[in-house]
Formats: C-alpha cells, structure tokens, sequence
C-alpha cells in the first residue's frame, strides 16, 4: 500500500521528530477530519507499505535520519516556487530548498524526486515574463536531479477567497502562454511537465497530463509493477491515488497565503500548540467516545518484478 503525508500538511518541515518516531513506534493514528471520533490505524511496516510519498516546502529537517526510511519506497514532491515573503512567509530561502532537493534527489534516487512549482499566481508583481524567468533558474539548478515537474494555476477555494481576497482566477490566455513556455524550457533541462488538475489543454504542446501521483510515477520510484485497487479520484480532474493520507489540516506553519488546508493563522496556531512528537496522532492525544479501526493494509507490489524504465 502508499502511505501519503502531504494533502492536509507539510510533515517533513515542521513535524519530522514526530515522524520518526512514528517509524520507530511502527504505527499511526489518524482522525477523521470530518469525524473526530473516527480514528484510523495504520501499521508502518515496510513489508505491507510499499511507498510513502511527502509532499514538502522544506525536506531539510528530514535528512539527517533519512537512513531510518531505507527499507521503504519513497517518492517526494518538493514545491519550490517563485514567491517571496508575501506569499510564503515562512518558507526558507529558496536556494536552501534547492540545495536541500538535490541532496535528497542523491540518497534517494532521481526517479523518487518531483518538483512542483505551483501554484501559479499572477499579479501585477509575480507577472508572465517573472514566473517564466524564475522557473527556468529553477529549473537550470535541478536538471538532472528529476525529470518530473508539476505545475498548475491557483485554484480560489473557499478557504483561498477568504484568507486572500486579493488573488484572482489565472486567465486562460496567461494559463496557455505559461504553460507552453514552461514545457518547453522543462524539456531543454530534461524534464516533463505534469499539469495537476488542469484538463488536458496543455497535451498538445507536449504536457503530459496522466497526473502527478500516479500508478507509473510509483512504480518508476520503486522499480516494482503494482496492483493498486480499483480508487475514485477525489475530485473530477485529479487522477492521483491520495488515499492513506497521515496528515491533519490546519496545522502548517508556512502560511502561505494560497493554502487550501488551513482555516487562518490562528487555527493553525492552537494545533500547532497541541502537537506532542510522542503522541501517535499527529495533533493532540486520545479523546473520550473515539473508536479505532485498524486499516486493511498489504503490500501491492505484483511479485517483486523489475523493469527497465
């Protein structure tokens, strides 16, 4: 099975110790987001958990005992992004973070490694002509460390429109025009571009828009053929399997300002507070009425068969 960390927060930044510590307790407790008294358990064993897939601003806090991770399959996707404080106010330096994603990409494999610039937004300072500068720094810094780039446009969720009035839909001209130019310069550095949830306009100038976690990018990671169950995407344009997620909302502490996972600063301050790096749940302890289901888990790999990729 795949072990997701990274939909509801970012785990390898702020919550690494506790994670670890998970690995080395050999479970999890996760709580339903929409029912706290729902509780899940899920063994981490690496002979039932074929993957474990982070999704990160900031993977450095995760380095020093990534060894303790070695008998898993990992696939990461680091987001490195153009914005500066007003977007990502807590956010390292993007040079870090670069540095960071190919010592990552070194122990664990350039086919375990995606980068994410998303998601775009466009104003009057993070205009056209700067993402595409940008991206192509980027993207210069990490060729050879990924061949897989994820890109997308700002989606206004409820959340979104709340927290940040002021950002607006990406037209669809800037959207094309983008998009094409980010292709092509992924290609000159040997990388794809993977648009995540964005139709298949981009398919003809060479995106390709299968999905960013998908069966074939595990399988890539792992060198092993998988037999993943029969899933229904979370949403109509996603076709990524996200299910088996250890995280919990409204507990990142990047605040960035597009987030979809958080409510506001301040909910993610209580839980943040709340956050113990002994307990098995990632936020908060044991509460009165709450039942326990021990999640079905087994190891999907189709007999440990290799391929040339």
């Amino acid at each position: 099975m795949i072990i997701q960390t990274g939909q509801r927060t970012d785990i390898p930044a702020f919550y690494s110790e506790w994670f670890y510590n998970r690995i080395k307790e050999g479970f999890v407790l996760v709580r339903n987001p929409y029912n706290p008294l729902q509780v899940t358990k899920y063994l981490l064993n690496p002979h039932m958990v074929d993957l474990i897939c982070f999704c990160s601003k900031n993977p450095g806090p995760m380095l020093k005992n990534i060894d303790l991770l070695k008998d898993y399959g990992m696939f990461w996707y680091v987001t490195i992004t153009a914005y500066e404080k007003d977007m990502e106010p807590n956010v390292p330096n993007k040079e870090k973070v670069i540095d960071d994603f190919m010592h990552l990409s070194k122990n664990v494999g350039k086919n375990s490694m995606g980068w994410r610039y998303d998601p775009i937004i466009i104003n009057d300072k993070y205009t056209v002509s700067y993402h595409l500068k940008e991206f192509e720094k980027m993207a210069s810094a990490m060729s050879g460390y990924t061949d897989i780039c994820v890109i997308s446009f700002v989606d206004l969720y409820s959340k979104v429109r709340i927290n940040a009035p002021e950002i607006a839909r990406v037209e669809r001209n800037d959207k094309l025009i983008l998009g094409k130019e980010m292709i092509a310069i992924a290609k000159q550095y040997g990388m794809s571009v993977r648009p995540c949830g964005e139709g298949e306009f981009l398919a003809e100038y060479g995106a390709d828009c299968r999905g960013c976690m998908t069966k074939d990018v595990y399988e890539k990671a792992l060198g092993k053929s998988l037999n993943i169950p029969a899933f229904k995407p979370q949403r109509k344009e996603c076709a990524c399997y996200l299910s088996a997620d250890i995280g919990a909302y409204n507990s990142c502490m990047h605040l960035c300002h597009y987030c979809y996972a958080n409510y506001d600063a301040k909910s993610v301050k209580t839980n943040h507070a709340k956050h113990d790096k002994n307990s098995p749940f990632l936020i908060g302890g044991h509460i009165e009425g709450e039942t326990i289901h021990v999640a079905k888990q087994t190891s999907w790999i189709d007999g440990q068969l290799k391929f040339d990729i």
